[in-house]
């Protein structure tokens, strides 16, 4: 896996520097180019006699704000070293813009927070489960009060990470994704695959031919050739099998197993009663107890987006500045 840009969107308060303490620790620990993202909303007033200076002041202070968030998870000499800028765009609809920034500069990687959200209002979804559908690149969503695997120093300490795997080429892309986590950092790996309620609720012998394998032996059997045999060499592998709903399944099993990241493929929302209701994707993000990492294919940059990234919304670019001598 390489990650050589990530995108964090920030609206500069203390819940949403949390995740850019993700985005600082992956941006250190695979020396990648990490853009701090802040978007806001029209102001309606283009020019109206706004100077110069009032408008350099006010990069200014959004630079500052910038430099205090990346800061607060460095120190002053880690943060030296950080390639990072910092992107202010306007725009009415926030994921919009968070899509469009991460597929004009080639995002590797989306690190952003997602707000638990009380069940009533659960159905008009949320900023990262739209990014988590749309975005052209994996997204890492965090939570506050979940099990966290990056410390106050912006050290990774990644010790279980869960895949729920279906067998289709989304958790194919989840599987590779996991592997190269846990191969980095040395932690444990875990399979869980769902059967549908009541498959095993009937004795398989009266609805399976004498001889042929069940679905649970059949499950697992399968579970047991999604990882290279030789990745067993640096990596304990664990497989599990259950049977349910299953978003269910895998809070379940990451609540029981003390389970540090989820990866899963995004499928994306269906119609009818999947799309009121959520997918098990939408599920899993807003009740997980640890991050989520949605797995997506990658998805080149097209003339369409190209030709929009020319439009008259107005972006700041703040690099960070050089290193004091």
């Amino acid at each position: 896996m390489r990650i050589q840009r990530i995108l964090c969107p920030t609206d500069f308060s203390a819940k949403s520097d949390e995740a850019l303490q993700y985005a600082v620790a992956l941006a250190r620990a695979y020396e990648a180019k990490l853009f701090v993202f802040h978007c806001l909303r029209p102001s309606g007033t283009e020019s109206n006699g706004e100077t110069e200076r009032e408008r350099a002041d006010a990069r200014d202070r959004i630079r500052k704000h910038f430099e205090n968030s990346v800061a607060a998870s460095l120190n002053p000499a880690g943060l030296s070293k950080l390639k990072w800028e910092g992107i202010v765009v306007e725009g009415e609809n926030p994921g919009d813009e968070i899509a469009h920034e991460a597929t004009k500069h080639n995002v590797d990687l989306i690190v952003m927070r997602s707000r638990r959200r009380p069940h009533r209002a659960a159905l008009l979804g949320s900023t990262a489960e739209q990014i988590c559908r749309t975005a052209t690149c994996p997204v890492l969503v965090t939570h506050s009060d979940e099990r966290d695997w990056v410390d106050n120093r912006s050290d990774i300490e990644l010790k279980r990470v869960l895949v729920a795997y279906d067998f289709s080429d989304y958790s194919e892309l989840a599987v590779n994704y996991a592997l190269s986590f846990a191969q980095e950092y040395q932690a444990e790996l875990h399979l869980l695959h769902v059967l549908p309620p009541f498959t095993l609720n009937e004795p398989e012998i009266s609805w399976y031919p004498l001889g042929q394998e069940g679905a649970y032996h059949t499950a697992a059997a399968r579970l047991q050739k999604a990882v290279p045999a030789e990745a067993h060499l640096w990596c304990n592998v664990r497989h599990a099998v259950s049977e349910g709903h299953p978003y269910r399944e895998i809070l379940t099993y990451a609540e029981n197993n003390q389970i540090d990241l989820i990866c899963i493929g995004a499928h994306g929302a269906g119609f009818g009663m999947r799309a009121l209701f959520g997918s098990n994707v939408d599920r899993v993000l807003r009740q997980a107890p640890c991050p989520v990492f949605v797995a997506r294919p990658f998805k080149p940059v097209s003339g369409s987006v190209s030709a929009q990234s020319e439009k008259s919304t107005r972006a700041i670019h703040l690099p960070n500045p050089p290193p004091a001598p």
